[in-house]
């Protein structure tokens, strides 16, 4: 099934938000905008001026219907921006909810019944902790976790990633997905959902951008939206009086023009669609915000703790070096690791079969009658036995020892103790009753996850490790890693003062975990990330859910929440400073005629007053819809310091939003004038 995250380009999703946009003028909708639903009560005026001029035949009629034509269009294009917003999520929830099907399933007494006693029942018809059986080619029908069985598990249709991963009774990836299938395998699955309240039903009702709650930093600029408005109301409302003073009168439609041009309209019509926008980059992330005020606060995170197993790390120990005894050659002990690895199933047996892929080029194959010999906890050794008496050996230090009666070379035995000074563990291999070497098992960093937190670093983000480990094996794993701290034996209680004493000091806390003994701190936390292959006390708790289960992805959701505040930022900033413009055009187009002295204000050099008031309210309207892809987009965001960002956004937007309008209107002008409009 096709990744949701490939739905924004749809071209459909056009014809629909023009559609919309209409239907965006209902005054119950126009009002969440109130600087749009300003400018709509001026063009109905404007309009109903206009009707009013052209049935009597007033003069001016002609200016009054440019202007109407102009309000009504940018009104209709802010609609436009946030109902495209709105239908890029709209479109991923059709997409999600086509995941979602009626199918017969297999209900079991309990988790211990035998597959032939179950009883089929209707999905729908589930409820929670109920056991469902479910074998390869199965559709998991709601959100549920795993309590016997392993199986790989297909999450196309949720993450968009083809390769199939593995579900298993107990431990953090227990946790399976309404919506998915069973690639392999079987699992018993304890139901964990009402129905209509799954993980999937979430996200279709997440991702459905006309559901969005406001943020606090959006009702802020709300205010400030709000405040502005209503203060260039009442300059406007004067204007009047100190025309009749001076022995002149304004229309009111030239006073409708005047006050839509001076307010902020710009981001006053784009706001809504640069939120709507932002929580969408994040779906096309794959990472679901269960709410806006997540993102936000993902763009002032000072502090980012993840937990190690799983997420820093793979979480498995594998394979990361075979030293070889003195007097050995390295390509015997790769070949003897091998065969003593052939039959190891277990993550740590099949990487050592990789490492020694790795120096040999190949890897021998199983020899024919060869006898496995199993791990067990009382001999804690694994190998293969062969037909002409050879045997290989790989396992604990004291064991391999008691086995072979012989200890570690001198040189061999101090590699043994570095390596679990290092906090990793070593592993004897021996062929009959010679030690030929050690295997060096550490819990392996993920690749590039060094580079991911050198640039939280050039954000400003410090970064801490939080593992139960012991403190020797915590300090080399967050050394490789590139973490700035680290918080080792930590248990839930740390985690939470831990957040606690970084919110206390004035920071915004990140945490990324995946286990359920990350649930208390991923809930306190003022960002949660959670896995969406960790359990599900970790989903609930948390605040955000990235479906592909990388830890790395917190840089995205950083950056997308950076970008929004970003975007916000320079088209506030820019809307404000265009107004400067508007006033020369505008005002010395309205008083010229009772003070010629204010001629020398119409540095622009425009045609008329009539042009002037024109120019303006045109430019008004085209340059919202320019700016509504920028809106959708995002200003691009680049790791700087706080200071850096601020100078970069008045140089570009302030500068630019005062030097844009003087050039625009102007060119407008020209246009009306060659056209005899004004």
């Amino acid at each position: 099934m096709a990744n949701p995250a490939k739905i924004a380009d749809m071209s459909g999703l056009y014809p629909a938000a023009i559609r919309q946009s209409v239907i965006k003028l209902d005054p119950r909708q126009l009002w969440h905008s109130p600087v749009m639903f300003v400018t709509a009560i001026v063009a109905v005026m404007t309009t109903l001026l206009c009707l009013r001029d052209l049935v009597s035949g007033t003069a001016g009629a002609g200016v009054a219907l440019h202007i109407a034509f102009w309000l009504w269009l940018c009104v209709l294009f802010a609609n436009f921006a946030e109902a495209l917003a709105e239908g890029r999520g709209r479109a991923r929830a059709d997409t999600l909810r086509a995941t979602k099907s009626e199918t017969r399933v297999r209900v079991l007494v309990d988790a211990d019944a035998a597959p032939a006693t179950a009883t089929e029942v209707a999905s729908t018809a589930l409820r929670a902790d109920q056991f469902v059986y479910l074998a390869a080619g199965d559709i998991i029908p709601t959100d549920g976790e795993a309590v016997r069985g392993i199986a790989s598990v297909n999450e196309s249709a949720i993450t968009g990633e083809s390769a199939p991963v593995i579900r298993e009774a107990g431990g953090d990836r227990s946790s399976v997905t309404g919506g998915t299938t069973i690639a392999s395998d079987w699992i018993v699955m304890k139901v964990t959902a009402e129905p209509g309240k799954s993980f999937l039903d979430r996200m279709i009702a997440l991702v459905e951008g006309a559901e969005r709650q406001k943020t606090p930093n959006e009702i802020a600029l709300n205010i400030l939206l709000v405040g502005l408005t209503l203060i260039f109301l009442f300059v406007v409302v004067t204007l009047p009086a100190f025309a009749s003073y001076s022995g002149t009168a304004i229309p009111v439609v030239v006073l409708g023009a005047l006050f839509v041009t001076l307010i902020p309209t710009t981001i006053g019509g784009l706001l809504s669609a640069i939120g709507i926008a932002g929580m969408d980059r994040l779906v096309k992330a794959n990472v679901i915000a269960k709410s806006g005020r997540a993102v936000e606060a993902a763009g002032d995170v000072d502090t980012l703790l993840l937990d190690k197993t799983g997420t820093i790390t793979f979480g498995n120990r594998m394979a990361d070096a075979l030293i070889p005894a003195p007097g050995v050659e390295a390509r015997r002990l790769a070949e003897a690791a091998a065969l003593a690895s052939l039959a190891d199933e277990t993550p740590e047996g099949k990487s050592i079969v990789e490492k020694a892929r790795e120096m040999l080029g190949s890897v021998p194959a199983m020899p024919q009658g060869a006898t496995p010999v199993a791990f067990t906890a009382q001999t804690r050794l694994s190998g293969l036995d062969l037909t002409d008496g050879r045997s290989f050996r790989k396992g604990a230090i004291d064991a391999v020892i008691r086995l072979t009666g012989q200890t570690p070379p001198g040189a061999l035995a101090a590699q043994v103790d570095a390596i679990a000074r290092s906090g990793g563990t070593p592993l004897l291999v021996a062929e009959g009753t010679q030690i030929l070497g050690v295997v060096h098992l550490k819990d392996i960093v993920k690749p590039g996850v060094r580079e991911r937190f050198a640039e939280l670093r050039a954000m400003g983000i410090r970064t801490v490790m939080i593992t139960g480990d012991n403190p020797l094996t915590a300090a080399a794993i967050a050394a490789e890693a590139g973490v700035d701290d680290f918080l080792a034996e930590a248990t839930p209680e740390m985690k939470l003062d831990l957040i606690r004493r970084e919110q206390a000091g004035g920071r915004l806390v990140a945490m990324c975990g995946d286990g359920s003994n990350d649930a208390p701190a991923l809930a306190q936390a003022d960002v949660g990330v959670a896995m969406n292959a960790g359990t599900p006390a970790a989903k609930e708790a948390a605040n955000l859910i990235d479906l592909d289960s990388d830890p790395t992805k917190l840089i995205e959701v950083v950056m997308v929440g950076k970008q929004l505040l970003i975007s916000r930022g320079a088209l506030t900033t820019f809307s404000i400073a265009n107004d400067v413009a508007k006033y020369f055009a505008v005002l010395p187009a309205i008083f010229v005629a009772a003070y010629p002295g204010l001629a020398v204000l119409n540095i622009m050099g425009l045609a008329s007053p009539t042009s002037a008031i024109l120019s303006a309210v045109i430019f008004n309207a085209l340059v919202l819809i320019a700016l509504v892809p920028l809106a959708l987009r995002g200003v691009a965001y680049r790791p700087a310091s706080a200071a850096q960002l601020l100078r970069r956004n008045l140089l570009v937007y302030g500068l630019g939003g005062l030097i844009v309008p003087f050039v625009g209107i102007k060119a407008i002008d020209l246009c009306l004038v060659a056209l005899n409009l004004a």
